[in-house]
């Protein structure tokens, strides 16, 4: 069965997003675009809360954007997307929308992936599937800014989640990637 992973990018103070839903101060160089691409290929689906999708589950950059954000998203939208909300909004794009028994849809789409899977976001739904243990993989990397405030990675978690170390990288450009495995052999 493949993996989830929790792959995202958060500020030294750990946040996902400023206060006006800012990312502007996530740093980027070819170093990291490189691990993203090779992220990418891992992948066959990604995983989406109704916000996130519509931010980004359709996303088509600038024509001035960079060459590594259009070759990413397009990537990306080659991938099976789920979205996760309680809602039931028109949505655009080709997506599945999941809106209960989160626990039994999720093992269903493991056992059908071929690849590992995603869990792009949001907060939400991230605190979601830690609570509920449906994550296998956490990269995050950190960057080195202190935005003092905004969407906070982790929220309304019920349990402590220890977590083992399995990989660290630093990058040229300052941020550190940490990279960690749940241990669901302790009880809490």
């Amino acid at each position: 069965m493949k993996k989830i992973i929790l792959d995202l990018t958060v500020s030294l103070d750990g946040f996902i997003e400023g206060n006006n839903k800012e990312i502007d101060w996530i740093v980027f160089d070819d170093e990291l675009a490189e691990t993203l691409y090779r992220f990418a290929d891992e992948i066959d689906t990604v995983l989406y809360g109704r916000v996130s999708y519509e931010a980004y589950g359709n996303y088509v950059p600038a024509d001035d954007a960079s060459q590594f954000e259009k070759d990413f998203y397009a990537q990306i939208h080659t991938k099976r997307k789920y979205v996760f909300s309680r809602q039931t909004l028109p949505l655009t794009g080709n997506y599945t929308l999941i809106q209960d028994n989160i626990v039994n849809e999720v093992r269903k789409i493991k056992e059908s992936s071929e690849k590992d899977i995603w869990l792009f976001g949001g907060a939400g739904l991230i605190s979601t599937f830690l609570n509920h243990d449906l994550i296998d993989e956490m990269r995050i990397t950190v960057n080195p800014v202190v935005i003092g405030g905004g969407i906070p990675l982790f929220k309304e978690i019920n349990n402590r989640k220890n977590l083992r170390l399995i990989n660290t990288r630093t990058y040229r450009c300052g941020v550190v990637g940490l990279y960690y495995e749940p241990i669901r052999d302790v009880i809490q």
